[in-house]
């Protein structure tokens, strides 16, 4: 890592001494050494602007630059470590599975992709910017399921339990907007790193407590995972957000703060920053069925998408049957004996190009052919159900519930030990070297 650490600068030296004199061209330089891949200055100066810019959009306030900045390398560090994962398992989003995920996206606009590429322009992003941006966020949730998955296991006892529960009391009627700070500790700390951070713990509660803005406060000091967008999660019901919050939150009202609560990563803070009415009452349900065929160094990706096509047009024209041709040539295992059939599921659990692109049919349709990260499928939505998750509670929604849980939490802790096992340097510009 230091042989490829000396050529990255000696790369840069040599830019710089082929540089005119006399129109001096300002060079990025590295910023961040991270295993044996780099993040240069001008990804912070760009993640900090747009910050900025989203910031003063929603009239919010910000910490100080040094604090911004802080956070902004710790979030690409987090990126970076992500995307080396990725590329080190081989999981690449192609130009095709892009284009379909666009596609997507365009239609749950309701606009054309046109109409979409001259927004984002109108906007000042240019649409080839836009697309990688969005590759790296499609690929940043790929990975994040396929290693975070295999982590949580639920087991029967606790969808029972929870089912028992929910009979007894009854779906929770309130969604929590939580607001949460993280004083972290490291692993194993010593005697007089606990007692420092508690103390940083005590200073920042009693400067929320005196009325200073939670979000730029969270940006400032927070080590959690949404410190960035200044601490705040997505409303949640309580039986699906982290045990943590979901422990002292339940008979809390808006504008409690909670804490500091000490736990193996560090203290928590925990703002109660809204309530509303249970807002998923009525669940949707797809019923589908489809074929799944992976390309491999035998088969190319053009010919599984052109084998899709040929078993579309012999399906939509009545010379075959759809359960037939995947019962002979799916490569979903868990499909593929039963014609393909997926049976009802909330489609959320699916890949999003998935869920995606059987939000796009009626009832009936079968899809063109699409890609994802298991390879290139059809699939037809059989039927479409709203059921009543508070009266008819059912353990797949109990499952759902506590995946969502352990995943956030899962996530967390793989985040943690992938940065703990990680070569990381920051290099301060030469204004800052003592």
């Amino acid at each position: 890592m230091k042989h490829s650490k000396k050529i990255i600068f000696a790369l840069l030296a040599l830019a710089m001494s082929n540089t005119s004199v006399a129109a001096p061209i300002p060079l990025d330089r590295v910023s961040v050494q991270i295993n044996d891949g780099i993040i240069l200055e001008s990804e912070i100066i760009n993640m900090v602007s747009t910050v900025k810019a989203n910031a003063k959009a929603a009239n919010q306030a910000l910490p100080s630059d040094d604090a911004l900045r802080t956070q902004v390398i710790e979030r690409l560090i987090l990126t970076h470590l992500q995307m080396q994962t990725a590329e080190r398992i081989g999981l690449q989003i192609g130009d095709l599975q892009l284009d379909q995920t666009i596609e997507n996206i365009a239609k749950e606009q309701k606009v054309s992709v046109a109409k979409m590429q001259q927004t984002i322009e109108s906007e000042g992003t240019s649409f080839s910017q836009y697309r990688e941006q969005l590759r790296q966020e499609v690929t940043l949730g790929e990975i994040q399921r396929i290693q975070v998955q295999r982590r949580i296991q639920v087991s029967p006892q606790e969808i029972s339990g929870l089912v028992k529960l929910i009979e007894e009391q009854g779906l929770k009627d309130v969604e929590f907007q939580i607001g949460h700070i993280l004083i972290e500790i490291p692993s194993n700390p010593t005697s007089e790193q606990l007692e420092s951070a508690s103390r940083r713990a005590d200073i920042v509660l009693k400067r929320l407590n005196d009325g200073d803005d939670f979000r730029s406060t969270a940006i400032a000091s927070s080590g959690g995972p949404k410190a960035l967008e200044g601490g705040i999660w997505d409303f949640m019901n309580i039986n699906e957000m982290p045990t943590l919050f979901a422990e002292v939150v339940s008979n809390a009202k808006k504008g409690d703060i909670i804490g500091p609560i000490k736990s193996g990563s560090g203290f928590h803070i925990i703002k109660v920053v809204d309530t509303r009415g249970l807002q998923t009452q009525e669940l949707s349900e797809v019923k589908s069925r489809h074929i799944l065929l992976k390309p491999s160094p035998i088969l190319s990706e053009d010919r599984a998408k052109a084998m899709l096509t040929n078993f579309l047009a012999q399906v939509r024209s009545g010379d075959a049957d759809f359960a037939k041709l995947a019962s002979q040539y799916s490569e979903d295992p868990g499909s593929a004996a039963k014609g393909g059939e997926l049976g009802w599921a909330d489609p959320s659990i699916y890949v999003p190009e998935f869920s995606q692109t059987l939000a796009s049919l009626q009832e009936g349709q079968i899809s063109e052919p699409f890609r994802t990260t298991h390879g290139w499928h059809i699939v037809q939505l059989e039927a479409s159900r709203k059921t009543d998750a508070t009266e008819q509670f059912n353990s797949n929604r109990a499952h759902q519930l506590i995946f969502r849980r352990k995943f956030n939490e899962e996530l967390q802790t793989w985040l943690d030990e992938m940065r703990s096992e990680a070569y990381i340097e920051i290099v301060e510009p030469e204004s800052k070297r003592g």
